[in-house]
């Protein structure tokens, strides 16, 4: 994970390198073998489903993970649980309190974070990965009426991954994960009504702001790039987790994602399985000198083939790897937010 100084850092072909593992490897699987051994990390949201397989990962692999969590408490209690923790020889991982919906929380913890070095010294951040998130959910607003699925799922991020932008470029080859998912094919960045004021749909909203996602590691990557910070989109694959909490039952019926009984649809992962391409995005030795591309199954992503049969669920839209966009959206964001690492 360290900057590959031999060449100016450039683009990266959205088009599969060879990675060696797909779709049914583990996070455990993708990061044996390597040593992060003295790295820092942060999870959002690591203490349920796929996140918290993340940790697990991470963890096992010697990396210090700090796991951002709205409700503290019951992130520790969940993480002892699993034998994640210090006084269960879980490895280093600790918890801190965030909000993503509340700016002053994300201010709160990034300060926080950043204030944890040994006086005179400042505190670098070797992976972020941006994996919490709601789905789906009813029409919420939050802060100054923002849309509540843009607002978390992007804007959150958004704003915490600039506050720590210190201690990211402070770390050598430092790599920010941010979670899309093929929800990203359901809408495009709506600048003319990006908190849906002229009418709620919570599957076009999701959609919005999984594609926020994507263009944000677009975007993060070319500002970042020559400071040895590269960022990755990453489609986890689809698993059941409290993601689907605000989903009823027959509307999962209903997509083909279980049937009556509940059995799920083979294509589904499990949380191990749906960890592997967020660890294996901020770990990979072979991604060295690579960044701002869209990743599932454990591999860089081709482009979506329109038409195709597999155009819904695999692969990535143009709009969601649009770099003219990206900046269109990088800027917007931090107007919204007032927050932003790389002003003028």
């Amino acid at each position: 994970m360290t900057q590959n100084n031999s060449e100016e850092p450039s683009m990266t072909s959205q088009r599969k390198i060879g990675s060696g593992f797909s779709r049914d490897s583990t996070a455990a699987e993708v990061i044996a073998g390597i040593d992060l051994t003295g790295k820092t990390a942060i999870v959002t949201g690591g203490y349920s489903g796929l996140g918290l397989e993340t940790v697990r990962a991470l963890a096992s692999a010697g990396a210090s993970v700090v796991v951002p969590a709205r409700r503290p408490e019951h992130a520790r209690d969940v993480l002892a649980e699993s034998g994640l923790s210090p006084e269960t020889g879980g490895g280093d991982v600790s918890v801190a309190a965030l909000d993503l919906a509340d700016r002053a929380s994300v201010k709160e913890f990034a300060a926080g974070f950043l204030a944890g070095a040994a006086p005179g010294t400042s505190r670098s951040l070797d992976i972020l990965i941006n994996n919490a998130a709601i789905m789906a959910s009813p029409e919420h607003r939050v802060g100054p009426g923002w849309e509540a699925q843009f607002a978390t799922n992007h804007l959150g991020h958004f704003a915490l991954t600039n506050l720590l932008w210190p201690a990211l470029s402070a770390a050598p080859g430092a790599r920010v994960v941010s979670l899309s998912s093929t929800g990203h094919k359901l809408s495009p960045i709506r600048f003319d009504d990006i908190n849906f004021d002229a009418g709620y749909d919570k599957w076009r909203a999701y959609g919005q702001a999984k594609t926020a996602n994507a263009l944000f590691a677009v975007q993060l990557d070319a500002l970042g790039r020559d400071f040895g910070v590269r960022a990755f989109a990453v489609h986890p694959g689809g698993i059941m987790t409290e993601l689907q909490r605000h989903l009823p039952r027959e509307e999962m019926i209903a997509a083909g994602w279980m049937d009556e009984h509940g059995t799920l649809d083979p294509r589904f992962k499990t949380p191990a399985q749906g960890a592997a391409t967020s660890v294996w995005a901020a770990t990979a030795p072979a991604l060295e000198g690579m960044g701002g591309v869209y990743c599932e199954d454990c591999e860089i992503a081709e482009p979506t083939v329109t038409g195709s049969p597999e155009a819904r669920i695999r692969g990535v839209d143009a709009h969601a790897v649009d770099p003219e966009a990206a900046a269109r959206l990088w800027q917007l964001s931090a107007e919204m937010t007032g927050i932003n690492a790389f002003p003028g």
